[in-house]
């Protein structure tokens, strides 16, 4: 075996080219700042273990770049404050990148993986310091729920969806026979995930993966995407140019990350290889063996659109508050097309994104399995929505509050320190609007007597700095 050092002058030439250095150590260009899926930022800005996204529009570059240029590393300390997100960490980590990267044959020998194939992937890789801008994005403005649903869920995909459904039809078919997996929610996850394999995203996975193992502050998670990748590679189910997606390292029309694919994949046709890139089987049977594995019901919904009644106690609207839906009933809860709940006895939670002002669903289990496959419920929501679309379904039917404003990152900020002021918040304030943040304003609106449904408006922000 060769010196699994990797460290000739060009590799050394090549990094230091991505740190915006001469490699006597100068100073040079310092430019501009795009997770797990091609879909995840679009809602939040942040990155979620785990889940399948569309890279954020970069930060203007500090120093001019040549036109047509790929963006490099801005050289900045990344937004999340943490000390491997620091600038001089950053080149430190991007410095010691093939020590690292040799590091790991003793753990991918383990695996199985030859040295010849350990040599021949590892070979060249140089670090992707652009990805440490993309990792700490802190988006100035995040879009409106009914925004994104607008942009997902519309005419052409639609009818790109149902093109999809009927050209492979057997092979919905087949997947819906072994697993029990509504080929509608596949379709959709197909269409939303990469537009119908047009937008899979154009990073190197092993790029992408051996930097995020070797640099920054995920480096844990990110050996093991690393090392998946080199199995998935030396086993030969893919070839390195297939393996090309988001710079987190999801790849394919349904945005695998490399450990998902190592537990879901499917050769669905018996060729010997799970191609989950251009096989149109292997790629159907995965996506359902994923949402199968991960609890999807038969025959059952994701969820329905329902009418809140005037006065509704939005302290129940909680995904950990799931009752009957036949005692949702008796809270005055009923359908918005006014037609009967097929399973009164199925568990649901109440979800309403926009808030008092918004339209209400009931959610089942088969929406939670979808947030197990990206954790944001905007994309489930989505997801949902666009499959019952597919299959025939109207739009939905309650209005959205289109005329309320979407804060920017120094109002939800702004909003979070006040609300820690006032004791309902306990978190770092950072201006992502979670969970922690709505039960927070939950608390602060049943404080004033308005409806407890934490949503944050630009009202409710007026009244928590008018106290």
């Amino acid at each position: 075996m060769r010196n699994m050092t990797l460290g000739t002058r060009a590799r050394q030439t090549a990094i230091a080219a991505t740190l915006g250095m001469t490699l006597g150590g100068c100073a040079a260009s310092a430019q501009s700042s795009g997770p797990f899926s091609l879909f995840d930022n679009i809602f939040t800005g942040s990155i979620s273990q785990g889940s399948r996204t569309a890279p954020q529009a970069p930060r203007p570059a500090t120093t001019a770049q040549a036109p047509g240029a790929a963006p490099v590393w801005s050289g900045e300390d990344g937004a999340s404050g943490h000390p491997l997100m620091t600038a001089a960490a950053i080149r430190e980590a991007a410095s010691n990148f093939d020590n690292c990267v040799a590091s790991m044959w003793p753990d991918a020998a383990r695996r199985g993986i030859s040295q010849d194939s350990f040599q021949r992937f590892t070979t060249g890789l140089v670090p992707d310091l652009r990805i440490m801008d993309l990792m700490d994005s802190q988006p100035e403005f995040t879009k409106a729920i009914w925004d994104y649903l607008d942009i997902l869920v519309n005419d052409n995909r639609l009818a790109k969806g149902r093109e999809v459904l009927a050209k492979y039809k057997p092979q919905f078919d087949a997947a819906e026979r072994a697993y029990g997996v509504d080929r509608y929610i596949i379709a959709s996850i197909w269409g939303i995930e990469s537009n119908y394999s047009t937008q899979m995203g154009d990073r190197s996975v092993l790029q992408s993966t051996a930097t995020l193992a070797c640099v920054g502050r995920r480096q844990k998670y990110f050996r093991d995407e690393f090392l998946v990748t080199l199995e998935i590679l030396h086993r030969g189910d893919l070839k390195p140019e297939q393996m090309r997606g988001s710079w987190a390292g999801a790849f394919g029309p349904t945005q695998f990350m490399p450990t998902a694919f190592k537990r879901f994949a499917v050769d669905a046709d018996g060729d010997g290889r799970r191609d989950v890139v251009d096989n149109p089987a292997d790629l159907i049977f995965s996506t359902a063996n994923n949402l199968k594995k991960d609890g999807w019901q038969s025959g059952a919904s994701w969820g329905y659109e329902v009418v809140l009644p005037q006065g509704f106690n939005f302290m129940l609207a909680d995904r950990a508050k799931a009752m009957s839906i036949a005692q949702w009933q008796q809270l005055g809860l009923k359908r918005a097309n006014n037609q009967p709940f097929p399973n009164p006895a199925d568990k649901a939670y109440v979800l309403a994104p926009a808030g008092a002002d918004g339209p209400g669903f009931l959610m089942l289990q088969n929406f939670r399995v979808i947030m197990k496959y990206n954790p944001a419920e905007a994309y489930a929501l989505a997801i949902g929505h666009f499959a019952d679309r597919l299959r025939g379904g109207a739009p939905f039917i309650q209005p959205w509050p289109r005329q309320e404003r979407v804060l920017s990152r120094a109002e939800r900020l702004e909003l979070q320190q006040l609300l820690v002021q006032r004791g309902y918040y306990r978190g770092e304030p950072d201006g992502q609007l979670g969970g922690q943040t709505r039960e927070a304003l939950r608390g602060f609106q049943a404080s004033i007597g308005t409806p407890a449904d934490g949503f944050a408006s630009s009202d409710v922000l007026e009244r928590l700095r008018g106290r």
